[in-house]
Order: structure tokens, then C-alpha cells, then sequence
């Protein structure tokens, strides 16, 4: 038992309790992991007896039937004619418009195109508009589509009414929360976030990487034991393998007047990859056995059996006696023998799928394989070409390494519902080890004991009572190094684009709340009464200084943001500009306490400030 006591989510129906009114001196904060796959939320409560528990979410789970689960599914549905609306009424929607969580997601696999999934990465795609009504992506003609920031909303809105109604003295906008991100979101996706949450009237918000919460959940969970399992000058590499992502963070330990502290030290790229996709891999390697059978199937019945795959692979993961479990999934028509599909998922299929097709056993040096690519593709994520998991990690580790080799890790935490089969985290520790073996470096050490599935949300509930000064805190700050694009000066020359420098505004592990008067001594000059465009790069590779100004950088260490376009009023600094007109200024920076990246852009002959922010891809402040 941890600090807070462990209550662990399970497959079993939970009740929902309205929350005690707090007594003096307690506080309570709410912890959201709002997932690719699965939305989660647990409630810490300080004070003498400190409490850290899940809060189930009532949802509708069949026709007519509402319960309360410890985990929301991210799924949404629209529906349609075929629906009968009196089976989604809701303890506090009689006539519901859109269906979220377990019926959403089981009416998904029937018709995937009235359900959104994924809005979470949605969020965070750089050549979409996640305002723009887009999803799904392959509606039925009769569907409305949705955005992804408005299904984020929804699912944000599905908890606060269900908390509302059970705690109707306690309002949902009243308390602490803490909303967990990816620790690879850019500062745009963040801001959407926290903006979806802001629209329902939350306020008192706080936002936390996915990894971090991770870690703050082990902490929680081991009390002051925690130290007794590292040492001084460890690296933790953190592998958050989930429904849609993995994400990737080194935290270093060090000693800092005698106490044990805990800095993440870098973080990953986004890599679209996870759980759905060794969902859909089944799905695919069936469907080929079919085909061989002289079963062919629809694309709609491939995407529709993946919901069966997940409930295959979790039977035969669970239970390491059984070599196969049935698959079925309906079909339409009469083609099909008796209208149904019905095939075994052998551990066969599962092994060569799973364990050898995305945690094959390779070395350090390997990279991610990158295909060639079509001239045209159709929109969608920008999933990775890759699925060998350990080939992204062994390509993380060496592109933070200071010794030209990779970094190499004492401690290992697991997190994600995919390392609920003991068969890949196994693979994935034999793999690391394989590395530091050949490095002539001491095996990994797996920190243990984190609950896969509520990790995150609880390690946020407790995140928001070590704000308040009750717990260890994780040094952080930005998770990447940003720079703006400052357009060099000279004549022009016909077919050829002025250079662009990348200026370093906000470095790595930059504090929340944190600021720079003037990242450089330079003066740029500033163009007013014009739309222009602010062009900014981030780096998870290069911990730059800020005012350092790069004419060139390797492939790989900046990546291009979405650019900003912006009108900058003629008026600034309380003076009327002529349209076009080049202003003198210093450029300076902040993060606000949401980790929302504003770049100032300060009158060098007084006044306030003009801003940059990079929070919403369409309008900048």
C-alpha cells in the first residue's frame, strides 16, 4: 500500500459515491487522463488520512442499461435511424444527441463510419484543423461530422455531468484538476486542451505529461520506499505504450542538499503507435485466413472485427493455458455463411503478430524503416510507418545520447494497457538489456507495481496535492526547445527564397510561469498593418540557449510548427504606424502556467508588448 492507499481499476461493474464534503484543511483535486482509447479520472483528498482513488464514470453500456466503469471509452457515436434513442437516455440527459464511452464504442465496430475515435491525436495534426467539422474522417452521408476539439469537449462534458449529478453541492467547475497531455504535444494541442476544458467553465486547470503523471502514481503508490529502488545519477526511461500512443521520457534522479530529486531530462517525438494498431494488425493477419478459406471480407467488416481482436488478444494474454479463442463478427447480407464471420485467433497469429512484428528483437543502432511514399495519400493521422516499438525507442535513446552511443537506462517504468501482457514487457526488458549487455552496462531495473490502466490518472490526482506542497515534484518545464524564423535581409534574387534563421525564444525545461525580458540583445524589426507569418520550429534533440541564432541545423533536429498568420495592429505601442512599416523591437518570452509558449515582441521605443502566442492554429492573439 502506497502513500495514498492503491485502488487498482477492474473489469467488474463499480458503484459511484457522491464525494464527502471536505473538513477543515483537506483538499481535493481531480486527476483526468483523457486517452486516446479510454478517459479515466481519479480523486485525491489530503489531510490526516490521505485518500487516492478512481472515480467511475456511469455510461451507457447496451440498449437501456446505464453503469458505472472505472475507465470512459474515447469513443464517440452519431446515431442514426437505426438507434433507438429511449436505449441512450443518461441519469441526466433524457434525449442525448451524441453517445460516448462502452456503447459508443461497441456500436463503433458495427459502423464505424457514425464513430470518432482518436480525436486525441486528431488534436495534435499538424496538416488538419482541429476546429474543422471533419470527423469521421469516412462518415455516412447522413451523419453531421464533428470536430476533434468538440469530442474532446464531450468527453470532458460526459464527466462533469456525471459528477454534477452525484455531487450537486460540489460542482465539477469548482474543483482542482489536473488534465494530463502527451509529453511530445506541441504547444498549439495543449492549449486546444485546455481550452475544451476552459469552455465547460473549468477553471482551476493544470496541465501535466502523460509520462510524469506515470511516475508521480509509482511515487504515490511506493511512499518514501520509492528510494530504497534507485540510486543517485539513475536515468528512468519511462515507455508509455497506450491505445494510440507511445510515449517516451528519460527522468534523471539526482541529490540536492542531501534530498533525492527527480528531473525529466528529455522527452520523445508523437509517434502514433499503440495498442489500436496491434488491434487492427490481428484483424488483417484473420483476415488473410479467411481469404484463404475462401472468405473474403469488406474493408467495413476488417475495421469492425478489430473490436472482437482486442477482446481475443486480452483472453489469450490473460490466460497463458489456452492456445485459441474464437473471433466473430456480423456480417450483412447473405454472402456470408449465415450472415456471421466466425474464425479462432490462434497464440500462433498472436506471437508473430504482436511480440515479433512490434517488439522485434533488434539492435541499439537500428532505426525506424521509412517507406517511400505516394505522391497522394488520403488525409488522415500521421501514423508511424514503423510498428517495431523497440526500434523507436533504441532510436530515442541514441539521439539523446552525450557519449556518441545512446543513453543508457538503470530503471525502466512500464505504463499502458499493452504491457498488461507480462509477454511484451518481458520482450521489451530482454531487448533493453540485449543493449547494455553488448555496452558492458548493468541490466535495467523494472520499477514495478503501477497500475497499467490508471496510472496516469492517478498520478495526476496526486501531481495536483504536490502543487500544493505534499510530495516530491518532478522538475520539467517545456519538453522541447522552441525557435522562431527570423527572414534574413538581402537583395532579391529571382526563384530564390530568403534564407531563414531559427531563433531561440524558449529552451528546454523552461518552467511554467517562467520569463525572458529579452532573449537576445538583437533588434528585429516588426511588420505592422500587414498579415504575415510567424514560422517556428521545436526541437527534442538541440537544448539550445535562448538568443542562440542557427543558419542551418541536420535533418531531424527542428521540426517545422504550423505558421502562424497574424495581422499586427498599426497602432502599437500607443503609436499610429503606417501600413508597412518596420518596427524596432526585442523579442521576449513567456510560459504561462499552462505550458503555453508566448513569444513577446517588445517597441524598443517603449510601450507594452505585442504577442505572439502559440495556442490555436487558425487566430493568434
Amino acid at each position: 500500500m502506497g502513500l495514498f492507499g492503491k485502488k487498482k481499476a477492474e473489469s467488474t461493474e463499480v458503484s459511484a459515491e457522491p464525494q464527502k464534503p471536505l473538513e477543515e484543511g483537506q483538499e481535493r483535486v481531480l486527476g483526468i487522463d483523457l486517452g486516446t482509447t479510454h478517459t479515466v479520472m481519479a480523486v485525491s483528498v489530503s489531510g490526516d488520512e490521505p485518500t487516492l482513488e478512481l472515480y467511475p464514470v456511469q455510461q451507457t453500456t447496451g440498449q437501456g442499461i446505464v453503469k458505472a466503469q472505472p475507465n470512459l471509452p474515447s469513443f464517440l457515436y452519431l446515431p442514426g435511424a437505426e438507434t433507438d434513442k429511449s436505449d441512450l437516455v443518461l441519469p441526466w440527459d433524457e434525449a442525448p444527441s451524441q453517445l460516448v464511452g462502452a456503447y459508443a464504442r461497441e456500436l463503433a465496430s458495427k459502423t464505424p463510419g457514425r464513430a470518432v475515435h482518436s480525436a486525441k491525436s486528431w488534436l495534435s495534426h499538424q496538416g488538419a484543423d482541429p476546429r474543422a467539422a471533419n470527423l469521421p474522417l469516412h462518415a455516412l452521408d447522413d451523419v453531421e461530422k464533428v470536430s476533434a476539439f468538440d469530442v474532446s469537449k464531450a468527453y470532458l462534458a460526459h464527466l462533469q455531468a456525471n459528477w454534477d449529478q452525484q455531487n450537486p453541492e460540489q460542482k465539477f467547475a469548482d474543483q482542482d484538476i489536473v488534465l494530463t497531455v502527451p509529453a511530445s504535444f506541441d504547444p498549439a494541442a495543449r492549449e486546444l486542451t485546455a481550452e475544451a476544458a476552459k469552455s465547460l467553465g473549468l477553471e482551476k486547470l493544470t496541465l501535466l505529461e502523460e509520462p510524469q503523471a506515470a511516475t508521480y502514481a509509482w511515487i504515490a503508490d511506493h511512499h518514501d520506499s520509492w528510494r530504497d529502488q534507485l540510486n543517485v545519477g539513475d536515468v528512468i526511461l519511462v515507455v508509455d505504450v497506450g491505445g494510440g500512443t507511445t510515449d517516451l521520457s528519460l527522468i534523471k534522479v539526482f541529490e540536492e542538499d542531501g534530498e533525492f530529486g527527480l528531473e525529466r531530462v528529455a522527452v520523445g517525438e508523437h509517434i502514433l503507435l499503440g495498442g489500436d494498431n496491434m488491434d487492427l494488425a490481428l484483424a488483417y493477419a484473420l483476415s488473410q485466413k479467411l481469404a484463404e478459406e475462401g472468405k473474403s471480407l469488406k474493408p467495413w467488416q476488417i475495421m469492425g472485427m478489430t473490436h472482437s481482436c482486442r477482446e481475443a488478444k486480452e483472453t489469450l494474454f490473460a490466460h497463458p493455458d489456452l492456445e485459441s479463442t474464437s473471433v466473430v463478427v456480423p456480417g450483412r447480407g447473405t454472402k456470408l455463411i449465415g450472415g456471421t464471420i466466425k474464425t479462432d485467433l490462434t497464440r500462433e497469429h498472436l506471437n508473430a503478430s504482436l511480440i515479433d512484428g512490434f517488439f522485434p528483437q533488434v539492435s541499439v543502432t537500428d532505426q525506424p524503416q521509412k517507406a517511400a511514399r505516394g505522391g497522394l495519400t488520403q488525409m488522415g493521422l500521421n501514423y508511424a510507418q514503423d510498428a517495431g516499438i523497440t526500434r523507436h525507442i533504441a532510436a530515442f535513446l541514441t539521439a539523446h545520447a552525450s557519449d556518441g552511443e545512446f543513453v543508457k537506462p538503470n530503471a525502466v517504468l512500464l505504463n499502458g494497457g499493452v504491457f498488461k501482457a507480462d509477454v511484451l514487457s518481458e520482450r521489451l526488458i530482454e531487448t533493453l538489456n540485449s543493449w547494455l549487455s553488448a555496452a558492458g552496462s548493468e541490466p535495467v531495473r523494472l520499477l514495478a507495481g503501477n497500475d497499467l490502466d490508471a496510472s496516469v490518472a492517478r498520478g495526476a490526482a496526486y501531481y495536483g496535492q504536490v502543487r500544493q506542497g505534499k510530495g516530491l515534484r518532478i522538475r520539467g518545464g517545456l519538453a522541447n526547445t522552441f525557435y522562431i524564423g527570423v527572414e534574413s535581409s538581402m537583395p532579391a534574387i529571382p526563384g530564390m527564397p530568403a534564407p531563414v534563421q531559427a531563433l531561440c525564444v524558449a529552451p528546454f525545461g523552461m518552467e511554467e510561469g517562467d520569463s525572458i525580458e529579452a532573449v537576445t540583445s538583437q533588434t528585429f524589426g516588426l511588420i505592422v498593418g500587414e498579415t504575415v507569418n510567424f514560422q517556428f520550429f521545436g526541437s527534442s534533440v538541440r537544448h539550445d540557449e535562448a538568443g542562440t541564432l542557427l543558419d542551418d541545423w541536420d535533418d531531424g533536429e527542428l521540426n517545422s510548427l504550423p505558421d502562424i498568420q497574424a495581422l499586427v495592429p498599426e497602432t502599437i505601442a500607443g503609436q499610429t504606424r503606417q501600413k508597412g512599416e518596420v518596427v524596432p523591437v526585442k523579442l521576449g518570452a513567456r510560459v504561462t502556467e499552462l505550458g503555453t509558449l508566448e513569444v513577446l515582441a517588445c517597441p524598443v521605443a517603449g510601450g507594452d508588448p505585442w504577442k505572439v502566442q502559440l495556442d490555436v492554429r487558425e487566430n493568434i492573439k
